[in-house]
């Protein structure tokens, strides 16, 4: 399959099929069948890019933003399901120790980029300085305009120096993001996702609009440009943002050579022991 027929197959999946699978307002929920067999189209198309790149030695990174809420850790699931970690490399980084913030804001970042045949995954990336950190002072205003007005450069020479780079910003609304917090309260095992500072942003939601605002008027370039993935349906929003990283990579299928399984060596002997070691319960 070349790449024609391969894009091809991706749009077949979702992204032509606008009226079923775009937008959010007023549609019908997707059926969890019909859903599934879409995100398995979509993995199994993740495998062969993932084929591709360990070819090529290709270097891709897909960062993903967005508020507290917006579906980023679902997407991301779902990309690495079934797809080797060893190629697919997911940054998901803590906050900066007392050295690193003496360092170069996106020093410690640059370490974590891709070599050849590998992606790289940024849940939450060096864009921290336009949301978070300035939203609740964890940096100046004059870091913040000098780091706005210095990463189109960053990004730049990444472009420039052939990695690929996609941007992806997921849109929840106010009234969504309230119920995915009210959920995450209630269900005993969503409350480790809420922390002090999500309560916080909460509370803060306009500072936010006005932060994600000035965030894409000075970072959207032509050589790195975001994408804006609405995210109150959680299962459009996947499949979507899957469908889209696939349009927006001209890979090709690489030929696999299915492997004959050698025989099993002679048993020379060999009596298997009596096991004496613990064994778990059987429950079920």
């Amino acid at each position: 399959m070349g790449k024609k027929s391969t894009n091809d197959k991706k749009s077949e999946s979702t992204l032509d099929n606008d009226s079923k699978f775009s937008g959010v307002n007023g549609q019908p929920k997707i059926k969890k069948k019909e859903y599934e067999a879409e995100i398995f189209k979509l993995q199994v198309e993740l495998v062969k890019l993932q084929e591709w790149v360990k070819a090529t030695n290709a270097r891709i990174v897909i960062l993903f933003e967005g508020r507290d809420a917006a579906g980023k850790g679902g997407i991301i699931k779902r990309i690495m399901e079934r797809v080797s970690p060893r190629i697919f490399r997911l940054a998901a980084l803590p906050s900066p120790t007392e050295r690193q913030k003496t360092q170069l804001h996106a020093q410690r970042y640059v370490e974590l980029l891709p070599a050849g045949g590998e992606i790289v995954i940024f849940d939450r990336s060096w864009y921290n300085r336009a949301g978070v950190e300035y939203v609740m002072g964890f940096c100046t205003k004059q870091d913040h305009r000098q780091f706005l007005r210095d990463i189109p450069t960053f990004e730049g020479f990444l472009v420039s120096q052939g990695i690929v780079l996609l941007k992806y910003w997921l849109e929840v609304s106010k009234k969504e993001q309230h119920k995915r917090f009210l959920a995450r309260i209630k269900d005993p095992s969503k409350r480790w996702k809420l922390s002090p500072m999500d309560l916080e942003s909460h509370r803060r939601w306009y500072d936010y609009s006005r932060a994600r605002d000035a965030m894409l008027a000075a970072t959207d370039t032509a050589a790195s440009p975001w994408y804006i993935v609405p995210s109150d349906d959680k299962k459009r929003a996947r499949l979507n943002c899957m469908a889209h990283i696939l349009s927006s990579i001209p890979y090709e299928e690489i030929p696999y050579m299915p492997p004959k399984l050698p025989p099993r060596q002679r048993r020379k002997g060999y009596v298997e022991p009596k096991q004496s070691h613990r064994t778990v319960p059987r429950l079920w």
